[in-house]
């Protein structure tokens, strides 16, 4: 499809967003200058990556006409730069294709990611560890940050349940994909007869949400400071700084202990009570969804069993796109990319077919 008139748009689009972050008075609304800046720097992003494409296109078709020459040097040199060309030409269509497609308004947001542990007793809590520890190599090779806001270790060096921030370019438009239940198959190292035990954890993704998402009023809010507990050195151990909230009228609760202060949890526990909130109110709203883009997101139901880590035979298989994996090691080393990609892919082909722009 020639996307040529879509791109003038765009153009015409971005010219209009330019004068509008020119006047001062747009500040004035921090809801509609957060969303504008956003909307700037996606259309800059696209009209960027569509010129870019521009010039590799171009940049082939000389190449091409190079190969037709009779001087062997110049054939050798348009030979060699042909593939990468053609390989990036692949990679942009695919960009500018994705850009293209209406946006979710969540997709540029930073995430909070919690792990919990399912069923298999300690070996579930091990695998929570593991899963957390793939999520930071990938955070870190991604360029993101990653922060622990909570946790509540087991007693077997694993966690019942960690909470984590993603901070970063378009995290959640990556990481969202990682919702739902995530089932390990392997042996334990307690196993004496070698036997293959299943365990899971569950995974739920929440976009942040801003304060101009939702509004946390103090007469909704009950907030108590209780004594951490666990393990996690002895400023932890001695000091009334764990926060507890509970948001009155939908009974959601928050815990927050990991900070240095009964001030820091507090706010890291109304950053989370606001994500939970917000995460609720857009699920709400994607029931306008198809069903198959649904099950490619997730659906944050904690119940949907996503993928499953085949230890033994060192397999992986994410079971909304029937794909698997034999890169075990390299996923748990934050090689997820894999998985994200084809993802990405599978929804897109759904999303361009919904917006008619096959």
């Amino acid at each position: 499809m020639d996307y040529g008139s879509l791109i003038e748009k765009r153009k015409q689009r971005f010219a209009e967003v330019e004068h509008a972050i020119s006047d001062p008075d747009l500040f004035s609304d921090q809801k509609k200058a957060t969303e504008t800046m956003r909307e700037h720097g996606r259309l800059k992003n696209l009209l960027e990556m569509w010129d870019d494409l521009q010039t590799c296109k171009t940049n082939l078709a000389e190449n091409q006409e190079l190969i037709k020459e009779d001087d062997a040097e110049i054939v050798e040199m348009a030979q060699e730069e042909i593939p990468e060309l053609e390989s990036r030409i692949e990679t942009l269509s695919q960009d500018v294709q994705y850009a293209l497609l209406p946006r979710d308004a969540t997709e540029d947001r930073d995430a909070l990611v919690e792990i919990r542990a399912g069923a298999g007793g300690d070996e579930a809590g091990l695998f929570v560890a593991e899963v957390m520890k793939m999520y930071e190599r990938y955070v870190s090779a991604k360029g993101w940050k990653l922060e622990v806001l909570d946790s509540s270790p087991s007693d077997v060096g694993g966690f019942k349940e960690v909470t984590l921030k993603v901070t970063g370019e378009e995290v959640f438009r990556f990481l969202k994909y990682e919702s739902g239940v995530h089932r390990v198959q392997r042996v334990p190292a307690t196993e004496t007869q070698g036997r293959i035990h299943t365990s899971t954890v569950t995974v739920a993704v929440l976009p942040e949400a801003e304060e101009v998402d939702i509004e946390l009023k103090k007469e909704d809010l009950q907030i108590q400071a209780t004594r951490s507990g666990g393990s996690g050195g002895q400023h932890v151990n001695t000091t009334d700084s764990c926060v507890q909230i509970t948001h009155i009228p939908s009974g959601l609760q928050v815990r927050c202990q990991d900070g240095r202060s009964q001030t820091q949890n507090r706010e890291l526990g109304m950053q989370i009570m606001r994500a939970k909130l917000y995460e609720a109110k857009v699920r709400e709203e994607s029931e306008k969804y198809s069903a198959q883009r649904k099950s490619l997101i997730g659906s944050g139901d904690r119940s949907e069993k996503i993928r499953t880590y085949n230890f033994p035979q060192s397999r992986i298989t994410d079971h909304r796109i029937n794909y698997t994996s034999h890169n075990l090691d390299g996923v748990l080393g934050g090689q997820l990319s894999e998985f994200t990609d084809n993802l990405q892919k599978a929804e897109m082909e759904q999303r361009l077919a919904d917006a008619g722009l096959e």
